[in-house]
Protein backbone atom coordinates (compact mmCIF):
# COMPACT_ATOMS: atom_id res chain seq x y z
CA UNK A 1 0.00 0.00 0.00
CA UNK A 2 1.46 3.37 -0.99
CA UNK A 3 0.78 6.81 0.41
CA UNK A 4 -0.10 9.76 -1.78
CA UNK A 5 3.42 11.19 -1.49
CA UNK A 6 4.98 8.14 -3.08
CA UNK A 7 6.84 7.07 0.08
CA UNK A 8 5.59 4.68 2.65
CA UNK A 9 5.32 5.87 6.23
CA UNK A 10 8.26 3.67 7.20
CA UNK A 11 10.53 5.24 4.58
CA UNK A 12 9.76 8.79 5.67
CA UNK A 13 10.36 7.98 9.35
CA UNK A 14 13.64 6.18 8.70
CA UNK A 15 15.09 8.78 6.32
CA UNK A 16 18.14 10.81 7.30
CA UNK A 17 17.76 14.43 8.44
CA UNK A 18 17.75 16.99 5.68
CA UNK A 19 20.88 18.93 4.75
CA UNK A 20 19.21 22.08 6.09
CA UNK A 21 19.35 20.63 9.61
CA UNK A 22 23.13 20.39 9.37
CA UNK A 23 23.55 23.78 7.65
CA UNK A 24 22.28 25.52 10.79
CA UNK A 25 25.12 23.86 12.75
CA UNK A 26 27.70 25.18 10.30
CA UNK A 27 27.55 28.60 11.95
CA UNK A 28 29.03 27.17 15.16
CA UNK A 29 32.64 26.09 15.68
CA UNK A 30 33.13 22.37 15.11
CA UNK A 31 34.57 21.88 18.61
CA UNK A 32 31.37 23.39 20.10
CA UNK A 33 29.13 21.08 18.05
CA UNK A 34 31.25 18.07 19.06
CA UNK A 35 31.10 19.10 22.75
CA UNK A 36 27.32 19.51 22.63
CA UNK A 37 26.85 16.16 20.90
CA UNK A 38 29.07 14.54 23.53
CA UNK A 39 26.90 15.96 26.32
CA UNK A 40 23.70 14.87 24.58
CA UNK A 41 24.98 11.31 24.06
CA UNK A 42 26.20 11.15 27.67
CA UNK A 43 22.75 12.19 28.94
CA UNK A 44 21.05 9.61 26.72
CA UNK A 45 23.35 6.86 28.01
CA UNK A 46 22.77 8.00 31.62
CA UNK A 47 18.97 7.94 31.19
CA UNK A 48 19.15 4.52 29.53
CA UNK A 49 21.24 3.22 32.43
CA UNK A 50 18.69 4.55 34.94
CA UNK A 51 15.81 2.90 33.08
CA UNK A 52 17.66 -0.41 32.89
CA UNK A 53 18.53 -0.23 36.60
CA UNK A 54 14.89 0.25 37.60
CA UNK A 55 13.82 -2.50 35.21
CA UNK A 56 16.29 -4.82 36.93
CA UNK A 57 14.95 -3.83 40.36
CA UNK A 58 11.42 -4.56 39.15
CA UNK A 59 12.48 -7.94 37.78
CA UNK A 60 14.23 -8.93 41.03
CA UNK A 61 11.16 -7.86 43.01
CA UNK A 62 8.84 -9.88 40.80
CA UNK A 63 11.07 -12.95 41.08
CA UNK A 64 11.12 -12.64 44.88
CA UNK A 65 7.34 -12.20 45.08
CA UNK A 66 6.75 -15.08 42.68
CA UNK A 67 9.17 -17.34 44.54
CA UNK A 68 7.63 -16.50 47.92
CA UNK A 69 4.11 -17.07 46.60
CA UNK A 70 5.10 -20.41 45.06
CA UNK A 71 6.82 -21.50 48.27
CA UNK A 72 3.79 -20.63 50.38
CA UNK A 73 1.45 -22.36 47.91
CA UNK A 74 3.59 -25.53 47.91
CA UNK A 75 3.88 -25.45 51.70
CA UNK A 76 0.12 -25.50 52.21
CA UNK A 77 -0.79 -27.96 49.44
Amino acid sequence: MHSLGGESGYDSVMSLPSKAAFDSLAAYPSWFVAACLTVVVAVIVWVLAKVLKWALYLLVGLVLIGGAATTIWLLFH
